[in-house]
């Protein structure tokens, strides 16, 4: 056994306390998310077995997740052993993390910082409360299933800068996202439970396990990530397995926040904010392009596996029947009829996403996003010259935009025009850095260009970003 490990691990002596959440069911996902239900409910009974007081919630929102929190911080006293698992989707803005409960209304990243529960607050009050041990394991590093409604997003989470006492794991690294699993638990959760039976490990030596096992499982494809600033060892077993204590019995039964049964969820969706050009910050104008003008080629090349523009109404989807019910309300909602919109497109319904920015842009003629969105759902529909028209009104209206020169770059790739393509994934990537599509458009770009090396650096950094950035492009007819 370690030196200093048989002191930690016989503090089981009910001060150990876990929140478990599993949400799977996200409004704005196309499926409910296949592992995090599972995953809790088998990190919550594996938490029991080792001296925790464990509360378990399962697709909850936001009031229910705060109410969680505020009933987890009122058992921490000093000494305690923290843990919160998060199985579901985390979103990074600004360097911070947030857990995004399941009636997350989303279309900005400011949404982000007012529907989503900040991570780095959670582990700040643990630690105000006395905590002695701070424990997040966060299978959260999930693709945004909002980035579609502000394609200016960054993957996976964002690094913890944590005091002492604290143990951070990630599914994935930082500004990565995990591949979804097709079984019933993650990689993460599998090897956690694999690992935390093995008998006089320390939780840092155990993570450290799991972080090995998850990356030889997925062949190297997703590592996870570790953070330990712990001052004291700490285990989470005391002997072998076969001896592991079982949970504490009590004279009342447990509160489970699955009880706490919610009302039906209602999405609202914010009020639209203002769009003029001079309330949108600053961007360095983008950098001139090849001589050639970024106009659609009489004859561009033609571009095998175009998805076909789907006309059919998604009408199960709920936000739509919102947003739907908005605009027979009030004609003149020019936020609905954008945000509708920007659903559509997400959805394939490429033909009725354009009907609705149309409409947008004709209640106000100076949106700047809705002139984006228009470019890119007519480039990937197939109308590269009124694409052509979108992009250049969008930078007209704000130079540097780097979503429409993400746009431009996609437009341009598939109209055939390498150098100006690799020219507006530049701006884009000089104006965001993590902006995933613009790093994969400009690694294809590149290799058709004749730069093979350096366009597979970007191919390969762009997949470890995001797994899913391939089938995305292949979608575009974009191989």
């Amino acid at each position: 056994m370690p030196a200093g490990s048989q002191a930690a691990v016989s503090r089981v002596d009910g001060n150990r306390f876990a929140l478990v959440i599993g949400n799977a069911k996200y409004a704005a996902g196309e499926a409910p998310l296949q592992e995090p239900v599972n995953d809790a409910r088998d990190v919550a009974e594996e938490l029991r077995r080792y001296g925790f007081d464990v509360e378990t919630g399962e697709n909850l929102t936001g009031d229910i997740i705060r109410l969680a929190l505020d009933r987890f911080y009122g058992n921490i006293k000093q000494g305690s052993i923290a843990l919160i698992f998060f199985s579901g989707v985390g979103i990074q803005t600004s360097g911070q993390n947030y857990l995004i409960p399941i009636d997350a209304s989303i279309w900005a990243e400011t949404d982000v910082q007012r529907d989503g529960i900040a991570l780095d607050a959670i582990l700040g009050e643990l630690k105000n409360r006395g905590a002695d041990v701070r424990i997040a394991l966060l299978d959260a590093s999930r693709r945004n299933p909002f980035e579609k409604r502000f394609r200016s997003y960054f993957a996976g989470l964002a690094p913890l800068k944590a005091p002492g006492g604290m143990l951070a794991m990630y599914s994935a690294a930082p500004d990565t996202v995990a591949s979804g699993g097709a079984g019933e638990q993650s990689l993460l959760v599998s090897e956690w439970l694999k690992q935390v039976s093995v008998p006089d490990l320390t939780a840092e030596e155990m993570f450290n396990r799991v972080r090995d096992g998850v990356s030889r499982a997925s062949q190297g494809a997703q590592v996870p990530w570790l953070l330990s600033t712990l001052t004291e060892p700490f285990a989470f077993g005391l002997v072998s397995p076969q001896k592991r204590v079982e949970p504490p019995v009590t004279t009342t039964k447990p509160v489970s926040l699955p009880e706490l049964k919610p009302p039906p969820v209602v999405i609202e969706t914010p009020k639209s904010p203002d769009k003029s050009p001079d309330k949108s910050p600053d961007k360095p104008k983008q950098p001139p392009v090849a001589d050639t003008p970024p106009l659609v080629p009489p004859n561009p090349p033609i571009i095998a596996n175009i998805p076909p523009p789907n006309t059919v109404a998604p009408i199960d989807d709920p936000a739509i029947q919102i947003l739907s019910g908005k605009i027979a309300a009030n004609p003149n909602d020019q936020a609905s009829w954008y945000k509708r919109g920007q659903l559509y497109a997400s959805k394939g319904a490429y033909t009725l996403a354009l009907k609705d920015f149309n409409e947008a842009l004709r209640l106000n003629p100076r949106d700047v996003e809705a002139y984006n969105n228009r470019c890119w759902t007519r480039t990937v529909s197939g109308d590269l010259r009124g694409a052509s028209k979108d992009c250049e009104e969008a930078l007209r209206l704000r130079p540097g935009f780097a979503d429409a020169l993400d746009s431009r770059g996609l437009l341009n790739l598939k109209s055939g025009q390498i150098r100006n393509a690799i020219a507006d994934f530049d701006a884009a990537l000089a104006a965001n850095p993590k902006l995933t599509s613009s790093l994969y458009g400009r690694g294809l770009a590149k290799v058709r260009n004749g730069a093979a090396a350096d366009g597979e650096r970007d191919l390969a950094k762009a997949k470890a970003m995001d797994p899913n950035i391939v089938k995305e492009f292949a979608n575009y007819g974009l191989r």
